[in-house]
């Protein structure tokens, strides 16, 4: 049999190294500094670009899809090439994947900051980039499929079964999460509304942290634990049972984060029995990593990669056992919107994704150096300081979450709340926001304890250089099974066939969920005092989206004693058919705010985003006083109302074509509204006569982006009228 010689591409895995490291940093800095956030709220006075709601999906984006997704690439690169005996199958497809994937989130980097967003978590980016990220990871998988076609070894093992599945997975997740109508070159508004919306964006939402921080990082399991404990793989068979359960389960359980919400009961219901039922292939995966140590336990207390690697299995497990708990109805009514979610998905990014990444690089590095690593002792450091702070990260956490629920649900013997005001409780919590910051600091100085590391062990080695292997061709067998083998045996030497049969498994219960929802009218009960936002709002609610209030504020009221009563009647789906985006938010830092309209003045709305602490004693929302000195450019109004007509919003061409004069007649009234504080109008004189004096231009009070938001902010909740026994005033039509 003629042996064939050729070359590992390692040069592509070197580069997506660097840049995991590279951008773990930066968006581990990012996190770290919204940490501080918390206790400094005004941290960044008066610099847009640098405010909390900005920078949180910046730091989501870079820590999920800078440093986590180039970790996937560098270890998929590596062991694909290893596990097929094949250079990648176009050199090209691997540039322009690292380099198209950096730039996006350059991009990303650029844009989220300017306030460019879609608004929709982990998936904030606008339509163009979108576009990159589809052509960049489709170029990805043709590149993962072209190598197997043309591989040397027959069996495809389990971790290329994984990374099969994921890249399937996220192009669907991505492609219809990200559909979109166009406004401008970097506005677009959500093809989807409301609970459809709502539904789309978590069986994307729920399903990226599935298919993108978990399919992956186990088919990294699957093959660098065996590898570092020089082992094989526990069992086979229970790696079968994992791949397929956990890839076809793991699909329905996108309405958990929507329970108690506008979404209909049974999108809610089929959520929960298959969250529940993804605790068995999840701990199958679990049992599998760590079973696959026997016999190597001993070297787990000297080399720092099994170290990490160990901690990241166990927080896999401790993950995917709270998933499914949270998911329950009884205890979701008391996590949902409070920072035990937070604890939860740092669990899993901290320990499960952020150390087995580490254990990878420590492996990786002297590997393809060919250079011992430069100091255990600094990995063991690093190892016990990144433990220590994602201890001290998740508990003060865990603590916040369950005080955040006690204190909210806390009811006087007369039915009135105990804690009333919501800023009560977070003063209460602000320890744990300390305790958080310190933790997310020593994980922080452990990876840059570990950059330090790679850095003298690269320079003491050899140059990264493609690495030269050996190995037969493949020869042809049967297309069809052979004698004694398995249907799965067979299927795993069938790279499209596999394939396919992953991609049916996992748009089973994404049809059964979302289809139904979209189509069938009776899901969403229209309500007939429910109107498109005017002119005004609607410019305002583009100007709640860029600032990011979604990421602290939520707008479903669920229907719930407590939250009735202090934020008013609960959320009906036919409130949100006009949403193009859902706002609902997943985390209350502050109040809700769906009702908010009516409730304070609008020279309340301006006073607290300019200064929150002088109408909120204790708030720790920061100053948004650029809104109150821009100018709003209303130019894309009719654009942006034709898009909405384009999506179902019954606009009629008169609304259209009168926009303008219909945002100047309501901006002057708010105008008027601000002038009736007669320190707001001493004030306002004064800046008119300092422009006048300096040669300025001044911008009228109705012009300003302020009006545009308090348009928004005042319209909200008040097309539902309720009688005092609860009753909806509003007819519900199907």
């Amino acid at each position: 049999m003629e042996v064939q010689q050729f070359y590992y591409d390692n040069k592509i895995v070197k580069n997506f190294l660097y840049a995991t490291m590279f951008w773990g940093i930066v968006g581990m800095s990012v996190g770290l500094l919204l940490a501080f956030m918390f206790m400094f709220p005004n941290l960044t006075d008066g610099i847009s670009w640098l405010s909390f709601g900005r920078l949180r999906p910046l730091h989501t984006n870079a820590v999920i899809f800078a440093f986590v997704g180039n970790a996937i690439y560098a270890g998929v690169y590596y062991s694909t090439q290893r596990l097929l005996k094949a250079r990648m199958y176009s050199d090209f497809l691997s540039k322009f994947n690292f380099w198209g994937w950096q730039l996006i989130i350059v991009a990303a980097a650029i844009t989220l900051p300017l306030g460019y967003t879609s608004s929709k978590e982990y998936a904030e980016l606008e339509w163009p980039i979108d576009i990159a990220i589809a052509v960049v990871w489709v170029a990805f998988g043709v590149n993962l499929i072209g190598t197997m076609i043309k591989r040397r070894q027959r069996h495809l093992y389990v971790a290329i079964w994984f990374y099969l599945a994921t890249f399937v997975t996220v192009a669907v997740l991505h492609i219809f999460n990200s559909l979109e109508l166009p406004v401008t070159a970097l506005k677009s508004y959500s093809v989807y509304a409301g609970v459809q919306d709502a539904l789309v964006q978590w069986w994307y939402g729920h399903n990226a942290v599935a298919f993108f921080l978990t399919t992956p990082f186990l088919g990294l399991m699957y093959y660098f634990v065996p590898k570092a404990a020089n082992r094989p793989v526990y069992s086979y068979r229970l790696s079968i049972v994992h791949f397929w359960s956990l890839i076809f389960i793991y699909i329905w359980a996108g309405p958990h984060h929507l329970l108690y919400s506008a979404l209909p009961d049974w999108a809610q219901n089929l959520g929960v029995a298959f969250s529940i039922m993804l605790l068995a292939p999840s701990w199958g995966g679990m049992i599998n990593g760590l079973l696959t140590l026997r016999g190597a336990w001993d070297k787990v207390r000297t080399d720092p990669v099994l170290k990490f690697m160990v901690v990241a299995i166990t927080g896999y497990g401790m993950a995917t056992f709270e998933g499914p708990m949270l998911s329950l109805k009884n205890v979701n009514a008391i996590a949902h919107f409070s920072d035990w979610i937070i604890a939860h998905v740092h669990v899993g990014a901290l320990a499960w994704n952020g150390f087995l990444t580490f254990g990878m690089i420590y492996w990786l590095v002297p590997k393809m150096s060919k250079k011992k690593l430069f100091s255990t002792p600094l990995a063991n450091f690093h190892f016990w300081i990144g433990t220590l702070g994602i201890i001290l990260y998740a508990l003060p956490m865990y603590v916040a979450g369950f005080t955040q629920a006690l204190m909210w649900k806390d009811f006087n013997p007369d039915g009135t709340l105990v804690y009333g005001n919501f800023l009560e409780t977070v003063n209460e919590i602000m320890p744990m926001y300390w305790m958080r910051a310190i933790g997310g600091s020593l994980y922080i100085v452990g990876a840059i304890v570990m950059i330090y590391n790679v850095v003298r062990t690269i320079k003491a080695g050899s140059v990264i250089e493609d690495e030269l292997a050996e190995a037969a061709a493949l020869t042809r067998v049967s297309k069809r099974r052979t004698a004694g083998e398995t249907f799965h045996t067979w299927l795993e030497r069938k790279p499209i066939q596999l394939t396919i049969l992953a991609t049916i498994a996992i748009l089973i219960g994404g049809i059964i969920q979302i289809v139904p929802t979209i189509l069938v009218k009776s899901n969403i009960p229209t309500i007939t005092s429910v109107k498109p936002y005017t002119p005004l709002e609607l410019e305002g609610r583009d100007l709640y989206i860029r600032e990011g209030c979604v990421s602290c504020h939520s707008q479903m009221v669920r229907p719930f004693r407590s939250e009735v009563e202090r934020y008013g009647e609960y959320a009906k789906a036919g409130e949100f058919v006009y949403d193009h985006p859902f706002l609902w938010g997943s985390k209350r830092t502050g109040p809700d705010l769906l009702r908010v309209g009516g409730k304070y003045s609008d020279n309340w709305h301006l006073n607290h985003m300019y200064d929150p602490q002088s109408t909120s004693s204790g708030s720790i929302m920061p100053a948004y006083a650029w809104l109150i000195r821009n100018e709003h450019d209303r130019s894309d109004i009719q654009a942006k109302m034709e898009a909405m007509v384009s999506l179902g919003v019954p606009y009629t061409d008169e609304d259209i074509a009168s926009a303008e004069a219909s945002m100047d007649a309501q901006a002057t009234q708010i105008e008027k509204n601000l002038y009736s504080d007669p320190d707001f109008a001493k004030t306002y004189e004064a800046d008119k006569k300092y422009a006048a004096e300096n040669g300025e231009d001044f911008i009228e009070m109705r012009d300003r982006e302020i009006v545009s938001l308090i348009a928004y902010l005042q319209r909200l909740g008040t097309d539902i009228k309720v009688k005092e026994t609860g009753e909806l005033l509003s007819e519900n039509k199907n």
